[in-house]
């Protein structure tokens, strides 16, 4: 038995190329509308470039967007720390947990080593 992802995962394979076989039908043999749906060949070729044109509008369209989510997203991003900065800040932070650790290890009594 199929799992509800797996159902919805047919689905869309059988949409996706059920889509296809269609775009890829008008694009190249547009007169199969003129038969299936009985219109004018005026409209067929009008067809014909809607098919075209659709989908390149799409595509124009998400990559736009792709471009314009970057440069927002460059935009409203804050700069990061010069490495100075960090290299001052870790080598600070070194320094004071150097002495803590010390001041541990001094407090620890050495322990006998067991001879066999």
């Amino acid at each position: 038995m199929a799992s509800k992802d797996q159902a919805i995962g047919g689905i869309i394979l059988a949409l996706c190329v059920a889509l296809a076989i269609i775009y890829t039908v008008t694009l190249f043999y547009p007169s199969w509308l003129t038969s299936v749906f009985n219109v004018e060949t005026t409209w067929v070729s009008d067809a014909q470039f809607w098919v075209v044109a659709l989908p390149v509008f799409i595509a124009f369209i998400a990559i736009m967007f792709i471009g314009a989510w970057i440069g927002w997203t460059m935009a409203t991003t804050p700069p990061p720390k010069p490495i100075e900065e960090i290299t001052s800040e870790i080598s600070e932070e070194k320094e004071e947990t150097k002495p803590a650790e010390e001041s541990v290890e001094e407090k620890k009594p050495e322990r006998k080593k067991k001879t066999e």
